[in-house]
């Protein structure tokens, strides 16, 4: 025996083995439609009798595996089901020869055989037949399931009449010996009048009967002829025998202890609606006796417990079972397959220690030169087994070597995608996630070398499935989550092998679905660069908006009573906490300053990098940084310009680096310090730029205020002397300037007092409002110096000073302020040009004097 059955578990030794094949041209999906309505029929209950039997069904098994029937009946090819199709009466005779050939194959243990034909109407259809059974088509079978039980029947009247005739005692008979195939040869020229020759047939013949008990449902019997078989096997050293018997004894025993099987999911029993009767309903409950054909009496149970192995004895004598094996190389499938079964007695008994040395045993067991498909097959089993005792880095080992094993390159078309799929559920025993969040929570969990490999393989994997996507996200998760472990040439290495790719396809951030629904999420770059800190700016001072008093004066008796209520503060408490305390202006550009690390052993370039916003529309202005290697914290500013007014938050920001594009979230970034992400956006402002007719100052008479922009003018006049100042009002904003306020306000320095110098007429300036965008305005300030020399010393000195300076505000700088709702616009009337607070819509001009 050459081919492993690697879903073998303790259970199967009690059911009888049917091959299901098509015979001729069969379509595969049909098939396989036949085939599953007749496996579903996998325990009949046996008429007029308390007796289950039990049924395994395979549409394929090799030959060679029949010849060790004797051995383990179980083993047996005991029915053989064939599927075709025939659409003539002609073509009737060919298919019952091809029948009459397959049943050839499995002749020599056969019980009983049937022929579905499927498409044959007519003369011959109609012929009462119990070995064939026809169906005009694969829809019109209803029969099917009831045609197998029937057959079930006639297969365990064949196995009750052999265990009869076998358990009989027939004193003078000679017992024949039962061999495996490789013994035959060792046992020509034996003595078979000899003692022990007598003694090993008895005691494999007493093995051989145990298995037909067995699987006619006489669990008591079974255990009984067990026991006696060990017994004669072990006094005359017939080590693979006692090993059978042993195995047999184990069997029987986990039937009895564990009713439910051991086989999981594959190896589950289900009873089968309408196939059992009530009694055998209750067969699955612990202690239950109605699966043999005595009576649930005391004595039964008795002699049932005396006989049956205790679950710490079941491990026991599978380990004895298996060092038997072991002696004989011919016998590796079924020490392989003793071992896969003890596995999963200890997973039922939660000794997982003890079933990975039995799996670790299995590893080892040296088999005939497999193929690439059987060993995948046997590392993805061993995969499993692992995985259920609680093994998982083992299991995801395993897994792993079978997927590498889909692409050897012995096979002429490596299975690529089957590599894939593999690699894919080995990511949980690595404690690997592919989704980032995963890693931006806690420390990180598992061995980062061994997760760093697995990754390249679904790199090189994805890259051979020609899936270039694939190849970008799991390179762009690789580069995200390991960058802490990765060396400098390692980093280099796959930010070359990431270009590469991107150029044929740059990462996105959109969700990538696998064909088995597995969803890929994006890989956003948060750590090229390492974001530290986002701070929003206040514009400049030349565009800040300010209230003006005037209107605030205005404002108070519009505003709303004061309500308090606790819900309201509790729900805004967070969003207060954010807001921040200045303002940004619909269609200026406003910034917001990042503090940025780059871990990179290299410049890293970012390209189009821009704020991620939300509340109001917002064109964010991309720009492009190159970040020194290793650098320290770098400020980067981002601009934008908001074009709606309301509240805008900045949740993040979008990058790319290295052909992938990414949006950062603050909320993912760990450790980032904000003053706050939400500012209130106001409706657009006038600007004006005010320019004058006399030179600069070359110092500051006085500090600006902090709101007020100031630009300071000099003039040197004697006592007496007037001289005009010229003073141009441009408009350079989008708003139209509609009013105009203009003060004057005398400042006392030295403890001098200054008589009144400034004078101006509006009425000119004023016919030119509303000013539009674009034009110029212009009014003339007249300055007089009238001076009182009474009474003051040292004035000569005094004047040598300064003379005497005007400073305005602003002057040549551009100037902002709040607009309120419009009004309608009044008439100006002359006479009325120089009061204060007529004329609120533009920010007063102070012009400070200093006169010594």
């Amino acid at each position: 025996m050459s081919v492993p059955d690697y879903m073998q578990c303790a259970e199967d030794h009690q059911t009888l083995l049917v091959v299901v094949q098509p015979v001729g041209i069969v379509p595969e999906e049909s098939f396989f439609r036949i085939y599953k309505r007749i496996s579903a029929v996998s325990q009949v209950n046996v008429r007029d009798s308390q007796r289950v039997l039990y049924i395994r069904y395979r549409h394929h098994y090799p030959p060679e595996n029949n010849e060790w029937g004797d051995f383990q009946t179980h083993r047996k090819v005991v029915g053989l089901i064939t599927i075709t199709e025939c659409s003539s009466a002609k073509e009737w005779p060919q298919t019952f020869e091809k029948f009459h050939l397959q049943k050839e194959m499995y002749g020599s243990t056969l019980y009983d055989s049937r022929l579905f034909v499927f498409g044959l109407q007519g003369e011959i259809a109609e012929q009462p037949r119990t070995d064939v059974a026809f169906y005009p088509s694969y829809d019109e079978c209803e029969t099917v399931e009831k045609r197998i039980e029937d057959f079930i029947e006639s297969l365990f009247i064949v196995l009750e009449s052999k265990r009869l005739d076998r358990a009989t005692d027939k004193s003078g008979d000679k017992i024949p010996l039962l061999c495996v195939p490789f013994e035959k040869k060792d046992f020509v020229g034996l003595d078979t009048d000899s003692r022990h020759y007598k003694k090993r047939c008895q005691g494999r013949m007493r093995k051989h009967v145990g298995d037909l008990c067995l699987q006619a449902g006489m669990l008591q019997d079974s255990l009984v002829h067990y026991h006696m078989a060990v017994e004669l096997l072990r006094s005359v050293n017939d080590f693979l025998w006692l090993g059978a018997a042993l195995e047999g004894l184990c069997s029987a025993s986990v039937i009895y202890h564990y009713p439910g099987g051991t086989g999981g999911k594959v190896g589950s029993r289900r009873a089968q609606g309408g196939s059992l009767s009530a009694e055998a309903g209750n067969r699955h409950r612990p202690g239950a006796l109605t699966s043999n054909g005595i009576n649930a009496d005391t004595s039964a149970e008795i002699g049932r417990a005396k006989n049956c192995l205790s679950p710490e004895d079941i491990i026991e004598k599978y380990k004895e079972a298996i060092s038997y094996y072991g002696k004989y190389k011919n016998a590796g499938v079924i020490e392989l397959e003793a071992c896969v079964k003890a596995v999963r007695v200890l997973a039922m008994q939660k000794r997982s220690m003890e079933a990975s040395e039995f799996l670790q045993n299995a590893v080892y067991i040296n088999l005939r030169q497999l193929s690439e498909e059987e060993k995948i097959q046997r590392y993805s089993i061993l995969s499993e087994l692992y995985e259920r005792i609680g093994f998982h880095r083992k299991s995801a080992f395993f897994k792993r070597i079978a997927a590498m094993q889909c692409a050897a390159p012995s096979i002429p078309e490596p299975g690529w995608r089957a590599c894939y799929k593999l690699l894919l559920e080995t990511l949980p025993g690595y404690s690997l996630s592919l989704d980032p969040q995963d890693f931006s929570k806690g420390t990180h969990r598992g061995w980062a070398a061994v997760q760093m490999r697995l990754l390249h393989e679904l790199v090189y994997a994805s890259r051979r499935m020609g899936n270039p996507a694939l190849c970008v996200r799991h390179l762009s998760f690789l580069l995200q989550t390991m960058l802490d472990f990765l060396s400098d040439q390692e980093k280099k290495d796959v930010t070359q092998s990431l270009e590469s790719y991107t150029a044929k396809c740059p990462g996105t951030m959109e969700v990538i679905t696998l064909p088995d629904g597995l969803k890929l999420p994006p890989v956003p770059f948060t750590k090229l660069p390492i974001v530290k800190s986002v701070k929003l700016l206040n514009l400049p001072t030349s565009l800040r908006p300010h209230k003006m008093k005037s209107l605030l004066g205005q404002n108070v008796s519009t505003k709303s009573p004061f309500i308090y209520s606790p819900i309201i503060a509790h729900s805004r408490g967070e969003e207060r906490n954010k807001k921040i305390d200045f303002q940004w202006v619909q269609g200026d550009v406003c910034e917001v300053q990042l503090m940025v690390y780059n871990p990179m052993p290299f410049e890293l370039r970012v390209e189009n990098m821009g704020l991620l916003t939300t509340g109001v529309e917002f064109e964010s202005l991309p720009a492009a940084l190159s970040l020194p290697a290793e650098s320290g914290l770098y400020p980067v500013t981002l601009v934008g310009v908001p074009q709606t007014t309301g509240q805008i938050t900045v949740n993040g920001y979008h990058t790319s680096v290295f052909g992938v594009f990414s949006d950062c979230l603050l909320d993912n970034l760990p450790g980032v310090k904000t003053n706050g992400c939400t500012v209130e956006v106001i409706p657009a402002l006038p600007r004006l730029q005010i320019s004058t007719s006399l030179p600069r100052s070359a110092h500051t008479l006085q500090p600006s205020s902090g709101d007020e922009i100031s630009t300071n003018v000099s003039v040197q006049l004697y006592n007496g002397e007037t001289q005009q100042l010229i003073i141009k009002l441009e408009n350079i904003g989008t708003e139209p300037l509609e009013k105009l306020e203009v003060t004057a306000k005398t400042v006392n320095t030295k403890e001098k007092l200054y008589g009144d110098f400034l004078s101006w007429n509006l009425e000119d300036t004023l016919c030119q409002f509303p000013l539009k965008p674009g034009k110029i305005a212009t009014f003339v300030v007249n300055i007089k110096v009238k001076l009182d020399f009474s009474c003051q010393e040292n004035l000569l000195q005094d004047l040598s000073d300064d003379g005497i300076s005007v400073s305005g505000l602003p002057l040549s700088s551009p100037f902002r302020q709040v607009v309120k709702p419009r009004v309608e616009t009044k008439p100006l009337n002359p006479q009325e040009s120089s009061k204060v607070g007529d004329f609120s819509h533009v920010k007063h001009l102070q012009f400070q004097c200093n006169m010594v």
